[in-house]
């Protein structure tokens, strides 16, 4: 029985790892540009191709 306290309490403390994970993105701007990941297949590469 011990040990399921035991692995409530690591799931409990994973998830606050989770969670501060998180927010710590959101206040950082990991999320601020959407738009551009969904068109990037859309741009022309030609540029990138003739510098290397």
């Amino acid at each position: 029985m011990s040990v399921i306290y035991f692995l409530i309490g690591c799931s409990v403390l994973l998830a606050l790892i989770f969670l501060t994970a998180f927010f710590w993105a959101q206040r950082s701007g990991q999320n601020e540009d959407l738009y551009t990941p969904s068109v990037r297949i859309l741009l022309d590469d030609s540029e990138q191709e003739e510098e290397s």
